[in-house]
């Protein structure tokens, strides 16, 4: 009962950070996310891990690419002193 609810309150902290997800489907979430993850095992919840780890190093890649060719390299401009 306590797992579910402390998921709950993860899940709803996850959705308000979230612009897809509102709090109550967040706060369903965390509940889901909690009861299946004790019913993983251990080498499958290691595999999810690193899937999402290797996910989001791509979509980071892709998200520079696509900054760089907008012509915006993401990085601060750099202000030189007036001689």
């Amino acid at each position: 009962m306590i797992g579910k609810i402390i998921g709950a309150y993860v899940g709803d902290k996850i959705a308000r950070q979230t612009h897809t997800v509102g709090g109550p489907a967040g706060a369903a979430l965390g509940v889901v996310a909690t009861t299946m993850l004790r019913r993983m095992s251990l080498p499958a919840m290691i595999a999810l891990g690193a899937g999402g780890y290797v996910a989001k190093r791509f979509f980071d890649q892709k998200e520079r690419e696509g900054a760089g060719q907008a012509g915006v390299s993401g990085r601060a401009p750099v202000i030189k002193p007036a001689e």
